[in-house]
Protein backbone atom coordinates (compact mmCIF):
# COMPACT_ATOMS: atom_id res chain seq x y z
CA UNK A 1 0.00 0.00 0.00
CA UNK A 2 1.39 3.23 -0.96
CA UNK A 3 1.84 5.83 1.96
CA UNK A 4 -1.04 8.76 1.77
CA UNK A 5 0.67 12.06 1.19
CA UNK A 6 -2.60 14.47 2.73
CA UNK A 7 -5.22 12.09 4.23
CA UNK A 8 -5.44 10.87 7.52
CA UNK A 9 -7.63 8.12 9.11
CA UNK A 10 -10.83 10.40 8.56
CA UNK A 11 -9.89 12.56 5.43
CA UNK A 12 -7.27 15.74 6.03
CA UNK A 13 -7.46 18.59 8.48
CA UNK A 14 -5.27 21.02 9.74
CA UNK A 15 -5.08 24.85 10.66
CA UNK A 16 -6.92 27.10 8.65
CA UNK A 17 -4.15 29.21 6.11
CA UNK A 18 -1.87 26.45 6.57
CA UNK A 19 -0.84 23.58 4.11
CA UNK A 20 -3.10 21.69 3.17
CA UNK A 21 -5.76 23.40 4.44
CA UNK A 22 -5.60 26.59 2.28
CA UNK A 23 -8.54 28.03 -0.51
CA UNK A 24 -5.32 26.70 -3.02
CA UNK A 25 -5.04 23.11 -2.07
CA UNK A 26 -9.00 22.60 -1.69
CA UNK A 27 -9.74 24.15 -4.73
CA UNK A 28 -7.51 21.44 -6.93
CA UNK A 29 -8.81 19.27 -4.13
CA UNK A 30 -12.12 19.27 -5.81
CA UNK A 31 -10.86 19.47 -9.43
CA UNK A 32 -9.36 16.01 -8.34
CA UNK A 33 -12.34 14.46 -6.87
CA UNK A 34 -14.15 15.58 -10.51
CA UNK A 35 -11.06 14.01 -12.01
CA UNK A 36 -11.91 10.80 -10.47
CA UNK A 37 -15.24 10.66 -11.22
CA UNK A 38 -14.60 10.99 -14.25
CA UNK A 39 -15.78 14.51 -15.21
CA UNK A 40 -19.51 13.79 -14.82
CA UNK A 41 -21.98 13.42 -11.39
CA UNK A 42 -23.33 15.02 -8.61
CA UNK A 43 -21.35 15.95 -5.36
CA UNK A 44 -23.02 16.82 -2.07
CA UNK A 45 -21.29 19.49 -0.35
CA UNK A 46 -21.94 19.79 3.40
CA UNK A 47 -20.40 21.78 6.20
CA UNK A 48 -20.20 22.80 10.19
CA UNK A 49 -20.72 26.13 11.30
CA UNK A 50 -16.81 27.33 11.52
CA UNK A 51 -16.12 30.54 9.60
CA UNK A 52 -13.92 29.12 7.04
CA UNK A 53 -16.24 26.80 6.07
CA UNK A 54 -17.70 29.69 3.74
CA UNK A 55 -14.22 29.69 1.35
CA UNK A 56 -13.78 26.16 1.49
CA UNK A 57 -17.17 25.37 0.42
CA UNK A 58 -16.99 27.84 -2.93
CA UNK A 59 -13.34 26.95 -3.90
CA UNK A 60 -14.43 22.98 -3.84
CA UNK A 61 -17.70 24.16 -5.90
CA UNK A 62 -15.26 26.02 -8.11
CA UNK A 63 -12.89 23.11 -8.43
CA UNK A 64 -15.66 20.40 -9.01
CA UNK A 65 -17.17 22.94 -11.94
CA UNK A 66 -13.69 23.09 -13.94
CA UNK A 67 -14.00 18.85 -13.73
CA UNK A 68 -17.51 19.43 -15.09
CA UNK A 69 -18.82 17.67 -11.85
CA UNK A 70 -21.93 19.71 -9.92
CA UNK A 71 -22.13 20.39 -6.85
CA UNK A 72 -25.18 20.07 -4.91
CA UNK A 73 -24.96 22.43 -1.22
CA UNK A 74 -26.68 21.81 1.48
CA UNK A 75 -24.69 24.40 3.98
CA UNK A 76 -24.34 23.72 7.72
CA UNK A 77 -24.96 20.32 8.08
CA UNK A 78 -23.77 17.12 10.23
CA UNK A 79 -21.79 14.79 8.67
CA UNK A 80 -24.30 11.74 9.03
CA UNK A 81 -26.59 13.69 7.19
CA UNK A 82 -23.83 13.98 4.43
CA UNK A 83 -24.20 10.48 4.13
CA UNK A 84 -27.48 9.99 4.43
CA UNK A 85 -28.05 12.79 1.80
CA UNK A 86 -25.11 11.68 -0.57
CA UNK A 87 -27.47 8.14 -0.54
CA UNK A 88 -30.76 9.76 -0.93
CA UNK A 89 -29.68 11.92 -3.38
CA UNK A 90 -28.69 9.13 -5.40
CA UNK A 91 -25.20 11.44 -5.79
CA UNK A 92 -21.67 10.02 -6.71
CA UNK A 93 -20.20 11.50 -3.40
CA UNK A 94 -20.51 13.29 -0.63
CA UNK A 95 -18.06 16.26 0.82
CA UNK A 96 -17.81 16.99 4.48
CA UNK A 97 -16.09 20.60 5.56
CA UNK A 98 -15.43 20.25 9.01
CA UNK A 99 -12.83 20.01 11.53
CA UNK A 100 -15.30 17.92 14.21
CA UNK A 101 -14.28 18.13 17.76
CA UNK A 102 -11.49 20.55 16.92
CA UNK A 103 -11.64 24.47 17.91
CA UNK A 104 -12.46 27.06 15.17
CA UNK A 105 -9.05 28.17 13.34
CA UNK A 106 -8.92 24.21 12.53
CA UNK A 107 -10.95 22.74 9.71
CA UNK A 108 -10.82 19.44 7.62
CA UNK A 109 -12.62 17.85 4.45
CA UNK A 110 -13.92 14.41 4.24
CA UNK A 111 -15.36 12.24 1.35
CA UNK A 112 -17.67 9.92 0.93
CA UNK A 113 -18.54 7.47 -1.43
CA UNK A 114 -22.07 6.78 -3.15
CA UNK A 115 -23.33 4.86 -0.46
CA UNK A 116 -22.28 6.80 2.50
CA UNK A 117 -19.10 5.20 3.57
CA UNK A 118 -15.93 6.80 3.81
CA UNK A 119 -13.71 6.55 0.52
CA UNK A 120 -11.57 3.57 0.17
CA UNK A 121 -7.93 3.35 0.34
CA UNK A 122 -7.47 3.54 -3.64
CA UNK A 123 -9.52 6.29 -4.20
CA UNK A 124 -7.66 8.49 -1.55
CA UNK A 125 -4.95 7.57 -3.32
CA UNK A 126 -6.15 8.16 -6.76
CA UNK A 127 -6.81 11.90 -5.45
CA UNK A 128 -3.44 11.98 -4.07
CA UNK A 129 -1.76 11.41 -7.77
CA UNK A 130 -4.36 13.98 -9.64
CA UNK A 131 -2.95 16.58 -7.12
CA UNK A 132 0.46 16.51 -8.70
CA UNK A 133 -1.04 17.15 -11.91
CA UNK A 134 -1.69 20.54 -13.57
CA UNK A 135 -5.38 21.63 -12.99
CA UNK A 136 -7.10 22.13 -16.55
CA UNK A 137 -10.46 23.78 -16.75
CA UNK A 138 -13.25 21.77 -19.26
CA UNK A 139 -14.91 23.90 -22.17
CA UNK A 140 -17.65 25.87 -21.29
CA UNK A 141 -20.34 23.88 -22.74
CA UNK A 142 -18.76 21.09 -20.58
CA UNK A 143 -18.66 22.80 -16.87
CA UNK A 144 -20.48 21.35 -13.85
CA UNK A 145 -23.57 23.45 -11.95
CA UNK A 146 -24.05 23.98 -8.58
CA UNK A 147 -27.50 23.81 -7.24
CA UNK A 148 -28.65 24.75 -3.71
CA UNK A 149 -30.69 22.06 -1.89
CA UNK A 150 -33.75 23.67 0.34
CA UNK A 151 -35.07 20.80 2.00
CA UNK A 152 -31.82 19.19 2.99
CA UNK A 153 -32.03 19.85 6.83
CA UNK A 154 -36.55 18.88 6.86
CA UNK A 155 -34.96 15.39 4.67
CA UNK A 156 -32.36 14.81 7.85
CA UNK A 157 -35.06 15.72 10.55
CA UNK A 158 -37.55 12.55 9.02
CA UNK A 159 -34.76 10.27 8.78
CA UNK A 160 -33.77 10.54 12.31
CA UNK A 161 -37.31 10.71 13.43
CA UNK A 162 -38.15 7.43 11.54
CA UNK A 163 -35.23 5.87 13.07
CA UNK A 164 -37.47 6.22 16.57
CA UNK A 165 -39.86 3.43 16.38
CA UNK A 166 -43.40 4.77 15.47
CA UNK A 167 -45.42 3.82 18.61
CA UNK A 168 -43.37 5.63 20.96
CA UNK A 169 -42.94 8.63 22.18
CA UNK A 170 -40.61 10.88 23.62
CA UNK A 171 -43.83 13.23 25.54
CA UNK A 172 -43.18 13.25 29.18
CA UNK A 173 -39.15 13.46 29.04
CA UNK A 174 -37.34 16.78 29.88
CA UNK A 175 -34.37 16.32 28.09
CA UNK A 176 -31.40 18.91 27.43
CA UNK A 177 -29.61 19.53 24.48
CA UNK A 178 -26.27 20.75 23.93
CA UNK A 179 -25.43 21.38 19.75
CA UNK A 180 -21.67 22.40 20.34
CA UNK A 181 -22.37 25.68 18.22
CA UNK A 182 -22.27 23.55 15.77
CA UNK A 183 -24.01 21.57 12.63
CA UNK A 184 -26.86 19.88 14.70
CA UNK A 185 -27.98 23.45 15.67
CA UNK A 186 -31.01 23.71 13.52
CA UNK A 187 -31.69 20.04 13.82
CA UNK A 188 -31.29 18.09 16.63
CA UNK A 189 -33.60 20.58 19.21
CA UNK A 190 -36.40 19.80 16.02
CA UNK A 191 -35.88 16.07 16.07
CA UNK A 192 -36.73 15.50 20.02
CA UNK A 193 -39.11 18.21 20.06
CA UNK A 194 -41.51 16.65 17.59
CA UNK A 195 -41.01 13.29 18.94
CA UNK A 196 -42.92 15.11 21.93
CA UNK A 197 -40.31 15.99 24.59
CA UNK A 198 -39.64 19.24 26.49
CA UNK A 199 -36.70 20.45 24.52
CA UNK A 200 -33.93 22.67 26.63
CA UNK A 201 -31.37 23.95 24.17
CA UNK A 202 -28.12 25.19 24.79
CA UNK A 203 -24.86 25.10 22.44
CA UNK A 204 -27.28 26.51 19.59
CA UNK A 205 -25.78 30.21 18.81
CA UNK A 206 -23.35 29.42 16.00
CA UNK A 207 -21.47 32.53 15.23
CA UNK A 208 -18.47 30.83 13.52
CA UNK A 209 -15.88 31.11 16.44
CA UNK A 210 -17.27 29.43 19.07
CA UNK A 211 -17.68 25.94 17.72
CA UNK A 212 -17.21 23.23 20.19
CA UNK A 213 -15.71 25.94 22.90
CA UNK A 214 -16.24 24.73 25.96
CA UNK A 215 -19.70 22.88 25.36
CA UNK A 216 -20.51 19.76 23.39
CA UNK A 217 -19.37 16.29 23.36
CA UNK A 218 -16.17 17.46 24.68
CA UNK A 219 -16.39 19.50 27.38
CA UNK A 220 -19.84 18.72 29.49
CA UNK A 221 -19.47 20.52 32.53
CA UNK A 222 -21.80 23.20 31.31
CA UNK A 223 -24.61 20.15 29.90
CA UNK A 224 -24.42 18.15 33.26
CA UNK A 225 -24.88 21.62 35.29
CA UNK A 226 -27.86 22.56 32.78
CA UNK A 227 -29.82 19.17 33.74
CA UNK A 228 -29.32 19.36 37.46
CA UNK A 229 -30.87 22.99 36.79
CA UNK A 230 -33.80 22.42 34.93
CA UNK A 231 -34.35 18.80 36.66
CA UNK A 232 -34.29 17.31 33.76
CA UNK A 233 -34.23 13.38 32.79
CA UNK A 234 -31.21 13.50 31.11
CA UNK A 235 -29.05 15.58 28.92
CA UNK A 236 -27.44 15.16 25.25
CA UNK A 237 -24.00 16.58 23.98
CA UNK A 238 -23.25 16.56 20.40
CA UNK A 239 -19.51 17.24 18.99
CA UNK A 240 -19.56 20.38 15.93
CA UNK A 241 -20.04 17.59 13.01
CA UNK A 242 -22.69 15.97 14.74
CA UNK A 243 -20.80 12.10 14.83
CA UNK A 244 -20.28 12.01 18.42
CA UNK A 245 -22.89 11.69 20.94
CA UNK A 246 -22.55 12.03 25.07
CA UNK A 247 -25.07 12.18 27.52
CA UNK A 248 -25.70 13.25 30.70
CA UNK A 249 -27.82 11.39 33.30
CA UNK A 250 -30.47 12.78 35.82
CA UNK A 251 -27.77 13.11 38.79
CA UNK A 252 -25.08 15.05 36.22
CA UNK A 253 -22.92 12.37 35.28
CA UNK A 254 -21.11 11.71 32.80
CA UNK A 255 -22.49 8.70 30.54
CA UNK A 256 -19.84 7.96 27.94
CA UNK A 257 -19.77 6.38 24.82
CA UNK A 258 -18.71 3.07 26.01
CA UNK A 259 -21.51 2.73 28.32
CA UNK A 260 -24.10 4.04 25.21
CA UNK A 261 -22.97 1.26 23.24
CA UNK A 262 -22.95 -1.48 26.75
CA UNK A 263 -26.30 -0.22 26.86
CA UNK A 264 -27.57 -0.87 23.10
CA UNK A 265 -25.93 -4.03 23.33
CA UNK A 266 -27.39 -5.46 26.13
CA UNK A 267 -30.95 -3.82 25.07
CA UNK A 268 -30.76 -5.61 21.41
CA UNK A 269 -29.43 -8.69 22.76
CA UNK A 270 -32.33 -9.64 25.83
CA UNK A 271 -34.64 -8.53 22.41
CA UNK A 272 -32.73 -10.95 19.90
CA UNK A 273 -31.82 -8.04 17.73
CA UNK A 274 -27.84 -7.87 18.41
CA UNK A 275 -27.15 -9.61 15.00
CA UNK A 276 -23.76 -10.49 16.38
CA UNK A 277 -21.27 -8.73 18.51
CA UNK A 278 -20.32 -5.23 19.35
CA UNK A 279 -16.95 -3.65 17.95
CA UNK A 280 -15.02 -1.39 20.32
CA UNK A 281 -11.26 -0.14 20.09
CA UNK A 282 -8.03 -0.39 22.30
CA UNK A 283 -9.67 2.21 24.63
CA UNK A 284 -12.98 0.93 25.32
CA UNK A 285 -13.39 0.66 28.84
CA UNK A 286 -12.66 -3.06 29.96
CA UNK A 287 -15.74 -3.79 32.02
CA UNK A 288 -18.09 -3.29 28.76
CA UNK A 289 -16.20 -6.36 27.52
CA UNK A 290 -16.09 -8.46 30.66
CA UNK A 291 -20.08 -7.69 30.70
CA UNK A 292 -20.38 -8.36 27.58
CA UNK A 293 -18.50 -11.74 27.37
CA UNK A 294 -20.07 -13.25 30.74
CA UNK A 295 -23.59 -12.35 28.99
CA UNK A 296 -21.69 -14.23 25.63
CA UNK A 297 -21.53 -11.53 23.80
CA UNK A 298 -18.62 -11.48 21.29
CA UNK A 299 -16.50 -8.68 21.51
CA UNK A 300 -13.90 -7.52 19.01
CA UNK A 301 -11.17 -4.28 19.68
CA UNK A 302 -9.48 -2.25 17.12
CA UNK A 303 -7.39 0.48 16.74
CA UNK A 304 -8.57 4.00 17.61
CA UNK A 305 -10.59 5.43 15.04
CA UNK A 306 -13.93 5.01 13.42
CA UNK A 307 -12.54 4.04 10.38
CA UNK A 308 -11.29 0.93 12.22
CA UNK A 309 -14.28 0.11 14.18
CA UNK A 310 -16.35 0.10 10.45
CA UNK A 311 -13.84 -1.95 9.00
CA UNK A 312 -14.28 -4.25 11.41
CA UNK A 313 -18.13 -3.91 11.71
CA UNK A 314 -18.09 -5.38 7.98
CA UNK A 315 -15.57 -7.70 7.92
CA UNK A 316 -17.97 -9.40 10.91
CA UNK A 317 -21.19 -8.87 9.73
CA UNK A 318 -21.61 -7.06 12.80
CA UNK A 319 -23.98 -3.74 13.43
CA UNK A 320 -23.20 -2.14 16.51
CA UNK A 321 -19.76 -0.65 17.75
CA UNK A 322 -18.18 2.48 18.59
CA UNK A 323 -15.97 4.16 20.68
CA UNK A 324 -15.43 5.78 24.09
CA UNK A 325 -15.19 9.59 22.32
CA UNK A 326 -19.03 9.19 21.44
CA UNK A 327 -18.68 8.28 17.92
CA UNK A 328 -21.70 4.89 18.37
CA UNK A 329 -22.00 2.93 14.69
CA UNK A 330 -25.87 2.15 14.28
CA UNK A 331 -25.18 0.16 10.88
CA UNK A 332 -29.22 -0.56 10.71
CA UNK A 333 -29.84 3.08 10.34
CA UNK A 334 -26.89 4.69 8.76
CA UNK A 335 -23.86 4.17 7.37
CA UNK A 336 -21.60 6.46 9.29
CA UNK A 337 -21.12 7.40 13.40
CA UNK A 338 -24.61 9.32 13.85
CA UNK A 339 -24.92 11.48 17.13
CA UNK A 340 -28.62 12.42 16.95
CA UNK A 341 -29.64 8.67 15.24
CA UNK A 342 -27.51 7.08 18.48
CA UNK A 343 -28.73 8.76 21.43
CA UNK A 344 -32.76 8.22 19.86
CA UNK A 345 -31.47 4.67 19.68
CA UNK A 346 -30.40 4.99 23.74
CA UNK A 347 -34.04 6.93 24.38
CA UNK A 348 -35.97 3.95 22.69
CA UNK A 349 -33.90 1.32 25.04
CA UNK A 350 -34.77 3.54 28.01
CA UNK A 351 -38.42 3.78 26.93
CA UNK A 352 -38.78 0.36 26.18
CA UNK A 353 -37.82 -1.03 29.43
CA UNK A 354 -39.09 1.72 31.72
CA UNK A 355 -35.31 2.59 33.08
CA UNK A 356 -33.56 5.44 33.73
CA UNK A 357 -30.25 6.60 32.36
CA UNK A 358 -29.41 6.93 36.00
CA UNK A 359 -30.15 3.63 37.00
CA UNK A 360 -28.27 2.04 34.23
CA UNK A 361 -24.82 4.09 34.71
CA UNK A 362 -25.42 3.74 38.59
CA UNK A 363 -25.94 -0.70 38.05
CA UNK A 364 -23.30 -0.60 35.37
CA UNK A 365 -19.86 1.53 36.42
CA UNK A 366 -16.86 1.83 34.32
CA UNK A 367 -13.51 0.12 35.78
CA UNK A 368 -11.10 3.04 37.04
CA UNK A 369 -8.95 4.10 33.89
CA UNK A 370 -5.34 5.66 34.54
CA UNK A 371 -3.89 7.36 31.84
CA UNK A 372 -0.24 9.10 31.92
CA UNK A 373 1.66 10.86 28.76
CA UNK A 374 5.23 10.76 29.00
CA UNK A 375 6.74 13.16 25.95
CA UNK A 376 9.35 11.57 24.61
CA UNK A 377 11.34 11.72 21.44
CA UNK A 378 12.04 8.45 20.56
CA UNK A 379 8.67 6.58 21.15
CA UNK A 380 9.55 3.06 18.77
CA UNK A 381 12.74 2.96 20.58
CA UNK A 382 11.52 3.62 24.11
CA UNK A 383 8.63 0.71 23.29
CA UNK A 384 11.10 -1.68 22.12
CA UNK A 385 13.19 -2.01 25.37
CA UNK A 386 13.21 -5.07 27.03
CA UNK A 387 13.28 -3.84 30.82
CA UNK A 388 9.66 -2.11 29.75
CA UNK A 389 8.00 -5.16 27.74
CA UNK A 390 8.93 -7.07 31.35
CA UNK A 391 7.75 -4.58 33.36
CA UNK A 392 4.04 -4.63 31.45
CA UNK A 393 3.58 -8.18 31.28
CA UNK A 394 4.68 -8.54 35.24
CA UNK A 395 1.81 -6.18 35.39
CA UNK A 396 -0.68 -7.99 33.35
CA UNK A 397 -0.41 -10.89 34.58
CA UNK A 398 -0.47 -9.44 38.35
CA UNK A 399 -3.88 -7.89 36.87
CA UNK A 400 -5.30 -11.09 35.69
CA UNK A 401 -8.61 -11.12 34.13
CA UNK A 402 -9.37 -7.93 36.55
CA UNK A 403 -7.58 -4.91 34.78
CA UNK A 404 -5.28 -4.39 31.98
CA UNK A 405 -2.79 -2.29 30.23
CA UNK A 406 -2.43 -0.38 27.18
CA UNK A 407 0.57 1.36 26.17
CA UNK A 408 1.36 2.72 22.99
CA UNK A 409 3.23 5.73 20.83
CA UNK A 410 0.28 8.62 20.26
CA UNK A 411 -0.08 8.77 16.33
CA UNK A 412 -0.26 12.95 16.75
CA UNK A 413 1.96 14.05 19.24
CA UNK A 414 5.66 13.28 20.64
CA UNK A 415 4.05 10.87 23.80
CA UNK A 416 4.00 7.02 24.85
CA UNK A 417 0.38 6.97 25.96
CA UNK A 418 0.31 4.67 29.19
CA UNK A 419 -3.07 3.54 30.49
CA UNK A 420 -4.16 1.34 33.16
CA UNK A 421 -7.22 -0.12 33.87
CA UNK A 422 -8.19 -2.11 37.20
CA UNK A 423 -11.72 -2.74 39.08
CA UNK A 424 -9.99 -0.18 41.76
CA UNK A 425 -8.94 3.42 41.39
CA UNK A 426 -5.82 3.04 43.48
CA UNK A 427 -4.51 -0.22 41.53
CA UNK A 428 -5.00 1.51 38.18
CA UNK A 429 -2.98 4.40 39.57
CA UNK A 430 0.07 2.36 41.24
CA UNK A 431 0.38 0.25 37.99
CA UNK A 432 -0.04 3.57 35.58
CA UNK A 433 2.75 5.39 37.51
CA UNK A 434 4.94 2.48 37.64
CA UNK A 435 5.04 1.69 34.02
CA UNK A 436 5.27 5.45 33.79
CA UNK A 437 8.06 6.31 35.84
CA UNK A 438 10.09 3.10 34.39
CA UNK A 439 9.24 5.20 30.53
CA UNK A 440 10.91 8.12 32.10
CA UNK A 441 13.91 6.75 33.05
CA UNK A 442 14.27 4.93 29.56
CA UNK A 443 14.48 8.68 28.43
Amino acid sequence: MSKRKYFGTDGIRGTVGQFPITPEFVLKLGWALGQALGNKGNVVIGKDTRISGYMFESVLEAGLTAAGVNSLLVGPMPTPAIAYLTRTFRADAGIVISASHNPYHDNGIKFFSADGTKFPDEVELEIESLMDKAMTTLPSDQLGKAFRIEDAAARYIEFCKASFANNLSLKGQKLVVDCAHGATYHIAPHVFKELGAEVIVIGNKPDGLNINLDCGATATSSLSKAVVEHKADLGIAFDGDGDRVMMIDGGGSLVNGDQLIWLLAKYLNSNGELQGGIVGTLMTNMAVEVDLKNEGIDFERTKVGDRYVMQSLKKNGWKLGGESSGHVICLDYNSTGDGIVAALQVLKALKNTSQTLTNFSNLHPLFPQELINVRVENADVILAKKELKELVANVEKELGDSGRVLIRKSGTEPLIRVMVEAKDETTAENYANMIASQVQELV
